[in-house]
């Protein structure tokens, strides 16, 4: 039998795995706006070959308990029963949703939510989750973020955002302050440095190889503070940077050592989701728009435009030669993109369910030419 990532004893349950698939892909509506016919868009994508295995997994583990939700709703209908200390929660979903834990016994039941999660209106599946190798995983778990080792089999508490955050690092001119009770919305590992973005527009910054937070703030206030995504990069000159990108419409660009704010783009849209090409010219902006944006990774002004996608863009990653761009949008499709001509896509790869909100370019894809 094959081994199954979610750990899922399907040989215990009364229903197979294909069964209970095929129940729920005819079950599943997908939130999307599509600006032609499904059918239309259909057309467009390629045929996937099956029947190579492409990874396998060794064992699955619930000595980590992740408690990420992965979920949108954008209505909420909250109903109290005699008190404040208990909850019945009732949920009108325009999309599907599921907790990862705690685990239910019915996969299309749950259970409850934290209050804190129903301060945001609009609650996107972003990057909670990082991997830096092969046996080291970053992980949210309440509000702590945990390091796991494969190797090890434990795991370790990195940084609890419940308590207050102090910043270590404090110098004339550097915009650091303390937060507290921090919601983590979005996060990113490279280098031994750790950056996570909150609901509320908090920036969280700590290399793993010391101890304390390096610098904290809060980078923008108001009903659209929340972070989507941040990204740690090295500029064209070498320098490492940090990216973050808010439902504010803008994006902001800070030195990963000095923790200097360096520049603040615009955009007419809220902004999802940022990549920057592999020798740090380039910069992909996606967000609250069928349009993807190719722009100057130094000045942020806008040099050329991806037209295609029929709905929000949530991904994006480049390949490491830095001519191809691959970006993953509501309408459930992965388009691949020359950077060299972008007149059209390249390819169009069609998601099983959902909108495509990760994505990831490997060298081994014949379709770049050089597999």
């Amino acid at each position: 039998m094959a081994r199954i990532c979610k750990g899922i004893p399907w040989e215990r349950l009364n229903v197979t795995r294909d069964k209970y698939r095929g129940s729920r892909l005819k079950q599943y509506k997908n939130y999307e706006n599509l600006s032609l016919p499904r059918f239309e868009l259909d057309k467009e994508c390629l045929e996937v070959e099956k029947g190579q295995t492409f990874y396998d997994f060794q064992y699955n583990t619930r000595l980590v308990k992740s408690t990420i939700v992965h979920f949108q709703a954008y209505r909420m209908v909250i109903e109290s029963l005699l008190d404040l200390k208990v909850y019945f929660w009732k949920l009108i979903f325009l999309k599907d949703a599921y907790f990862v834990h705690p685990p239910v016994n019915s996969f299309s039941n749950f259970n409850k939510i934290d209050i804190s999660i129903l301060q945001a209106g609009a609650i996107k599946l972003r990057n909670l989750l990082w991997a830096t190798s092969k046996h080291d995983v970053y992980l949210m778990q309440n509000y702590s973020v945990m390091h796991w080792s494969s190797l090890q089999q434990r795991g370790k508490e990195v940084l609890n955002v419940a308590k207050p955050i102090a910043p270590t690092q404090q110098r004339t001119g550097l915009l650091s302050k303390s937060l507290s009770r921090v919601q983590i919305s979005t996060m990113a590992v490279k280098e031994n440095l750790m950056v996570a973005g909150g609901f509320q527009g908090e920036l969280i910054c700590m290399y793993l190889n010391q101890p304390g937070v390096a610098f904290c703030t809060r980078i923008t206030t108001g009903e659209n503070a929340i972070t989507n995504a941040v990204d740690v990069y090295h500029s064209h000159n070498g320098s490492m940077r940090i990216m973050v990108a808010n439902n504010d419409a803008q994006i902001r660009v800070f030195d990963a050592e000095t923790f200097a704010s360096l520049n603040t783009f615009s955009f007419d849209w809220s902004v999802n989701n940022t990549s920057v090409s592999p020798d740090g010219k380039l910069l992909a902006v996606l967000g609250d728009s069928a349009e993807c944006l190719i722009a100057d990774a130094n000045s942020g002004k806008v040099t050329g435009s991806l037209k295609g996608h029929l709905d929000y863009s949530f991904a994006s990653a480049w390949h490491p030669n830095g001519q191809i761009l691959a970006t993953g949008n509501q309408d459930t499709t992965c388009r691949l993109w020359d950077i060299r001509n972008l007149t059209q896509s390249l390819a169009v790869l069609k998601g099983n369910m959902g909108a495509v909100r990760g994505s990831k370019v490997h060298l081994g894809w014949s379709i770049f030419g050089n597999g």
